[in-house]
Parts: structure tokens; sequence; C-alpha cells
């Protein structure tokens, strides 16, 4: 019986893979971080690795698309204000205090000097999480909670922007009375 994916990749190599390129970029950070060492850590050839992607970069991104998919999907609990600061302390939390946040800041400054790079974080990643940023704007405009005519995508940059600003730029602390300040600061405004 065939265990692997339609790529011919087990799923508990895949994930071990993806584990240890996270492991390892928080431990030894972007620039010591290797093929061989993700493959030792992971327990699988180094030529399987060299099968499945590319290069060290590509397992990172694939890590990062996978946990940010599965960690920064919005709640939906029928309160606009409830649901904002909960997405919003989730991203803050995700980019600031996982390895997932370690290896999006590690793509991010790696994407300042690769254009390919960069053109891919924004097709595969900022595309998706900039539609389920959107998700609690959406449903509360369905609700009535905001008016039919705001601007979801603006409303959607003014939400998430400082913190990826406070995480990349900055490295400002950001708390979780900041967040429910900008929310606040944000909804009265729209």
């Amino acid at each position: 019986m065939h265990r692997g994916n339609r790529h011919g990749r087990s799923e508990q190599a895949r994930l071990a893979v993806l584990e240890a390129a996270d492991d390892l970029l928080v431990e030894k950070g972007f620039a010591a971080l290797t093929v061989e060492g993700i493959a030792q850590r992971a327990g699988v050839a180094k030529q399987t690795i060299y099968r499945w992607w590319p290069s060290k970069t590509d397992i990172l991104l694939e890590a990062f698309l996978t946990d940010a998919a599965e960690e920064l999907t919005p709640p939906d609990t029928g309160d606009l204000t409830r649901d904002l600061v909960t997405h919003l302390t989730a991203i803050s939390r995700f980019l600031t205090a996982s390895d997932a946040g370690a290896v999006f800041r590690a793509l991010a400054a790696e994407g300042q000097h690769n254009p390919r790079l960069a053109a891919r974080l924004r097709a595969e990643h900022l595309t998706h999480q900039r539609a389920r940023d959107r998700q609690p704007l959406e449903r509360a405009q369905r609700r009535g909670e905001l008016p039919a005519e705001a601007d979801l995508d603006t409303l959607a940059d003014r939400l998430v922007g400082p913190l990826y600003y406070r995480a990349l730029v900055t490295g400002q602390q950001i708390t979780e009375a900041f967040v429910a300040q900008l929310v606040r600061a944000t909804l009265a405004g729209a």
C-alpha cells in the first residue's frame, strides 16, 4: 500500500522535515541552516529532501505556509470586536513568539535580497492570509455591523499592518492592550 502523497512523499517524513527545518532555524539562524542538517535532524536522506524541495528556502516556505494556514484562521464568535482582538492577538503571538514566526521573519529578511522569494511570499502566503484577515470584516459587513461600502482591504491593512511593523521593523512588544486599542481605533474610523 502506498503511503505517500501525490508527490510520492510520505506524510510522516514530510512533517519531520518541516519540523526539523523550523527547529534548526530557531536554533541556528537562516545562514547556518543547511539541507544536510535538516536531513540529519529529520532522519531522512539528503537526496530525499532534494527530490521534494529544491532548497532550504523552499522547505522553510512550505513549513511556514502549513503553520500559517493552521494557526492564523480567525474565529467566528458573532462579535466583530472579540473576533478581531482574538485574531490579532494570535497573529502577534505567531509573529513574535512561535517557531513559525521566526521562519516568517527569516523569509521576509531573505526576501529583501531575493526577489523570487519575495514574490512567492506575496503570492503563496500574503494573498491567502489577507483573505483570512478579511473574514471577520466580511462577516460583520453581512451582519450589518460595518457599512456595506466599507473598504475591507483598507480596514484589514490598518488592523494587521501595525503588527507586522512592530514584529519586523521596530521590534516593539505587541501587548494585548495595544491590540485592543488598535481594534477600537480602527473600528471607530470605519
